[in-house]
């Protein structure tokens, strides 16, 4: 897979999470900060990233390279995803689910900035076991990547689009991709 580069895209940035992280010393008390950065252009590329520093600017800076280190491209078909995923990633799983158009995104915490800012507009979501927004963050981003395009089944297997999703036809013809 050939890698993104995030300059040729618009790229938007969120801030999903901030987070203090304080260690008593005997010299007294030291701060540090993680940031959770999600940046995407609306058109079908997303990235996560998470940033530490000792201030909150930099720590954001530091996620929001990341995240464009990470940057992935998310199939869209008519506005949703192609299939359902249930993806478990540590201690998160997260389910996704194609919606028919007008739903919206049906999710929660990291994971409905994340679809957001790849550019899926309906779409249903949940997220089991792990409340961490990291976590969700991490496992949303893996259950992206294992989307696959009807095109590239259909030439694994050996046949054509018609033959394997006769409604694919349709759909496109109503929405556009």
């Amino acid at each position: 897979m050939a890698k993104i580069d995030p300059d040729k895209l618009a790229l938007e940035e969120r801030v999903v999470r901030t987070n203090k992280c304080q260690k008593t010393t005997k010299g007294g008390r030291n701060m540090s900060w993680s940031a959770l950065v999600v940046v995407g252009d609306g058109n079908g590329y997303v990235g996560t990233g998470l940033g530490k520093a000792r201030a909150i600017p930099d720590a954001i800076r530091k996620g929001v390279e990341a995240a464009k280190k990470n940057l992935i491209q998310v199939p869209i078909v008519g506005g949703t995803i192609p299939h359902e995923l249930f993806v478990t990633e540590g201690a998160s799983e997260v389910m996704l689910k194609p919606a028919s158009p007008g739903t919206g995104i049906v999710a929660g915490s990291s994971m409905r900035t994340i679809l957001e800012l790849a550019g899926v507009h309906d779409v249903l979501g949940k997220s089991l076991g792990s409340s961490n927004s990291t976590n969700i963050a991490w496992a949303t981003m893996s259950a992206l990547k294992q989307l696959k395009r009807v095109e590239d089944v259909a030439r694994l297997r050996g046949t054509t689009v018609e033959e394997l999703a006769p409604w694919m036809k349709k759909l496109e013809a109503g929405h556009g991709s």
